[in-house]
């Protein structure tokens, strides 16, 4: 008896360390992973500190140059160089090969600081769990693969202001986040990747970046996976992508997608661009795979110059399981004018919102394969570059007037409905030629004033030549009637002579 209630006892606690092993968390919140970092500084920070133009190098494997552990600290103008390769990507979970790496609750502001790093796996200011690092007027130069400029994983915070930073080996984001994601926000500055798949933004956490440049020359402008966020505005973004990479089937400038492999949650993934500057020079602007996405395009000048590329495709692709991997998207546009066309397989849905003076030119859906629903506001417009498919349309307008055919047919539902045949063009042509008119409406006035005025002078003239031609018939008329005679004896005198 004694032995099976051992036995029992044995099993029961068992099972409970079993389920607090499955439900523990990974550290610092990133999913699949289960190991604990060991960390190691050739300069370690762990009281307040405050230097200038200090110098911190390493060039051992899975060292960083600067370590910071805690406490409150500022260094001015430091020089940090670091060598040495990890081998995996746990560096990338965890910041172990960085130049640069905040930990627990420290806080660190580099100032004009210059970063260099040419080893593996080797980011340059990493940021990882309570730590938060501000970094301003610094750059930035990493020349290895996965050795990205500013990271944050774990929920590290980082902000950086007016830096300049270059990366370009492969997978190596001038900024980018991993597991566990955090909070990166930028402001100005020059950020440049020339590395295979190494976007400009690769975003497993919230991003934000203003009144910056960002170039890729090698791989996508942005990427966000999963529930994550990236945010634009007032910056402009080049994408020069001439080579795929080994994950990428397509060219595109800004990718959503969730790949699967635990790095990001899943979820609703986010891109918003506000008056920013968008180029793509090949492939499509957008592109959706294997999430649901919210996409705001809000008073941007965006530009594709590859006449293949469509605005935004949301298909399936190599991720996920097959058919059901499409993407799912709601599209906004608001204050917005931008071109080409929306493409959506079968698989896949797009929620278009044409909002606030906006003004949408291409043609949605046309091959008619997925699902989408379309919304215009009454001050909206859409001009159509080819036949167009749609299951529901909610326009404010109920005449449809500010949809435009420009020689083409919208669907909805399967049926062509009612659109204005005008073209979008001509109408604005036939509104600038009348208002040339007024001009000759003016003229013509004119001229029927002075007519009037001349008949009225005419007129009146007459009228005064008749009243002197009278006045002077009276003037013969009287002598004549003076001379008349007044008796027959002087009619007859008249008569004798």
């Amino acid at each position: 008896m004694k032995k099976r209630i051992s036995v029992i006892l044995i099993i029961m606690l068992f099972s409970i360390v079993f389920v607090k092993a499955v439900e523990a968390p990974p550290p610092g919140g990133a999913p699949g992973v289960t190991t604990t970092p060991t960390y190691n500084g050739d300069t370690t920070i762990e009281v307040n500190t405050a230097k200038n133009n200090g110098s911190y190098t390493s060039n051992l494997p899975l060292q960083n140059a600067l370590l910071v552990k805690g406490g409150k600290n500022t260094l001015n103008s430091p020089n940090i160089k670091k060598q040495g390769d990890a081998n995996d990507e746990s560096a990338d979970f965890y910041g172990t090969n960085a130049a640069v790496l905040g930990i627990n609750e420290s806080l660190l502001t580099l100032e004009k600081a210059t970063i260099t790093t040419n080893g593996k796996y080797a980011n340059a200011v990493f940021s990882y769990g309570t730590a938060t690092i501000n970094i301003n007027n610094s750059k930035i130069i990493t020349t290895n693969d996965n050795s990205g400029g500013l990271m944050v994983a774990g929920g590290g915070k980082l902000n950086a202001n007016n830096n300049t930073v270059e990366t370009s080996g492969t997978s190596s984001a001038a900024i980018r986040s991993d597991r566990g994601g955090g909070e990166l926000i930028v402001e100005n500055g020059t950020y440049k990747t020339t590395g295979s798949g190494s976007p400009a933004i690769y975003s497993t956490a919230y991003i934000s970046v203003e009144g910056a440049t960002l170039e890729s020359t090698t791989s996508e402008g942005i990427v966000v996976e999963g529930a994550n966020s990236a945010e634009i505005s007032n910056a402009t973004l080049t994408d020069n992508n001439i080579k795929l990479h080994g994950n990428s089937e397509t060219y595109k400038n800004i990718f959503l997608y969730q790949s699967m492999s635990g790095d990001a949650k899943e979820g609703t993934a986010s891109f918003k661009a506000t008056s920013s500057n968008i180029t793509t020079n090949k492939g499509d602007t957008i592109f959706v795979t294997n999430t649901s996405c919210e996409v705001l395009l809000d008073s941007n000048t965006i530009v594709n110059n590859d006449s293949t590329g469509v605005l935004l495709r949301a298909q399936s692709g190599k991720w996920g399981n097959s058919g059901s991997n499409g993407g799912k998207v709601k599209l906004t546009l608001k204050s917005q004018e931008v071109e080409g066309d929306v493409v959506v397989d079968k698989i896949s849905s797009v929620d278009m919102y044409v909002q606030e003076s906006s003004l949408y030119k291409g043609a949605i859906n046309k091959d008619n394969k997925g699902k989408v629903k379309l919304t215009v506001s009454s001050e909206s417009n859409i001009i159509l570059q080819g036949d167009s498919y749609v299951d529901s349309l909610d326009n404010a307008n109920e005449d449809n007037k500010n949809i435009y055919a420009n020689g083409h047919k919208l669907y909805v539902n399967g049926k062509e409905v009612a659109i204005n045949n005008n073209k979008y063009g001509e109408k604005t042509v036939q509104e600038e030629k009348k208002t040339d008119y007024t001009l000759y409406y003016y003229i013509g006035g004119g001229v029927i004033l002075l007519l009037i005025i001349l008949i009225i002078i005419i007129v009146v003239s007459r009228k005064k030549k008749d009243k002197e031609k009278q006045k002077e018939e009276q003037e013969v008329q009287l002598p004549m009637m003076d001379t008349t005679p007044k008796s027959m004896n002087e009619i007859y005198q008249n008569i004798k002579k």
